[in-house]
Formats: C-alpha cells, sequence, structure tokens
C-alpha cells in the first residue's frame, strides 16, 4: 500500500514538475519525466507513461499558431527521418540493460544541458537545411527510441534557423508530436506498451495541465534567465545520478 501511494505520488509530482518545465520554456515535458520516473522504473515503462500527456502537450502547442503548413513543408525531411529514426531506435529502449539505457538518458541529459549552457549560439544557412534535416531527424530519431528524450539534436538545431519566437515554439510542438508518435509506434512494434500503461499515461494529463498552467503564471513573475538556469542545472544533476549508475 505504501509503496502504491509512493508511486502514485511520484507520477504526480513528476508530471506537474515536468509540466510546470514546459508551461515555462516550450519544452522539458518528456526530458523531465523521463528522468525523474527514470530513477525508479525502467525507462522503457517511463517512456509508455509519458506518451499521452506528451502528445497533448505537444499538439496543443502546435496549434498555438497559424504556420503548421509551411513548417511541415520545410521540415519533412527531418520529420520523416526521425521517424524512422525513432521506430528502429526504440528496441534498444526495450531491450538493453536498463542500468545501461539510464547510462545513455543521463548522458543525453548533460549533453543537451552544458549545451544550453556554455555553447555560443550557432547558425545554420537556409541551404544547408537540405542535408541536415534528415541526418539531424535521423539521430534525433535514434537517441528518442533509445532514451525517450526528444530534445538532442534537434532542439539545437532548429533554435540556429533563425525562426521568429512563436514559429520556433510551432516548430518545437511540430517536432515533439512527430517523435511522441512515432515512440509509441515503435514501443508497440516491440511489444513494450500495455493497456495498464495506457491507463498510467492517461491519469498523467491532469498534472501535466495543471503543471502547464502553473508554469505560465511563473513565467510571469520571476526572471526567464534564472529559471532557465536552474532547471538546466537541474538537468545536469540529474543525468549525472542517472548515468552514474553503472559504475555501482
Amino acid at each position: 500500500m505504501n509503496d502504491s501511494i509512493f508511486f502514485y505520488a511520484l507520477l504526480s509530482g513528476s508530471f506537474l514538475f515536468a509540466g510546470m518545465v514546459k508551461g515555462f520554456t516550450g519544452m522539458g515535458l518528456p526530458t523531465v519525466a523521463m528522468g525523474l520516473l527514470g530513477m525508479v522504473i525502467p525507462p522503457s515503462i517511463a517512456a509508455s507513461m509519458l506518451l499521452v500527456p506528451s502528445l497533448v502537450t505537444n499538439v496543443w502547442q502546435l496549434f498555438s499558431g497559424g504556420a503548421i503548413a509551411g513548417l511541415v513543408r520545410r521540415f519533412w525531411p527531418m520529420l520523416a527521418t526521425i521517424v524512422l529514426g525513432t521506430v528502429g531506435g526504440s528496441a534498444l529502449l526495450v531491450r538493453i540493460d536498463p542500468t545501461w539505457s539510464g547510462f545513455a538518458l543521463g548522458s543525453a541529459l548533460i549533453v543537451y544541458a552544458l549545451y544550453a549552457l556554455f555553447a555560443r549560439a550557432l547558425s545554420v544557412p537556409r541551404p544547408l537545411e537540405k542535408w541536415l534535416s534528415p541526418v539531424v531527424g535521423l539521430v534525433t530519431g535514434v537517441v528518442t527510441g533509445a532514451t525517450g528524450v526528444f530534445v538532442m539534436p534537434a532542439v539545437p538545431y532548429l533554435g540556429a534557423l533563425g525562426l521568429e519566437k512563436d514559429e520556433l515554439v510551432q516548430a518545437l510542438g511540430l517536432s515533439f508530436t512527430v517523435s511522441t508518435l512515432a515512440l509509441a509506434l515503435g514501443l508497440l512494434v516491440n511489444d513494450a506498451f500495455r493497456l495498464n500503461q495506457l491507463g498510467l499515461s492517461l491519469l498523467s494529463v491532469v498534472p501535466a495541465l495543471g503543471g502547464m498552467w502553473l508554469g505560465s503564471l511563473i513565467r510571469a513573475r520571476i526572471s526567464p534567465k534564472r529559471f532557465r538556469q536552474c532547471f538546466l542545472v537541474f538537468l545536469v544533476v540529474l543525468g549525472v545520478e542517472l548515468a552514474s549508475r553503472v559504475l555501482f
């Protein structure tokens, strides 16, 4: 009984906090939820639980503006290879030792957070997109399939294209939505998604949306720069904890 209470409290708290981060920054729900849940349950199960709340919040973000058709035309090569990479990479999430999957997740968190904290802003010329988009999509897909985290390297790549603020938020929502659907397909193909996990995933929508609402309130009250720094430092600490499990 106590274990069940602890699990449901952890599940709700994880998605509440993850939704709050997404409400503030426009991203981070799967990253935070996978990191927190991955400390106590196998990453493949954690990935299954984040599918519905991630999809709901990403679709909401995707339809926050009117540039959807143009973004799909521009980024379809990246989206196509995200699907291929995610479905193929999801076999790793299901079959490898959870300790090593946690190591991969922790490493992805550390790389992303350190990049965001210290790297100079990148700029990708428009003509290079034709060649870079499919490669970025494939790598992002493999990382998504293997870890359940959607951010690397798609987020820094999209951020380097010089998109307008609202257009960038929609582009992230588009990338995350496709990644979520592809991850669901990959888990189904590998027989790693169960109906009881779908129920828990549906229940997680409520704290995730509540967190997004709280995140929007916080955004209006504190410095975005300070919050972003604290969030990224938190991801580094979380990533180190997950990655270091291979040593013990």
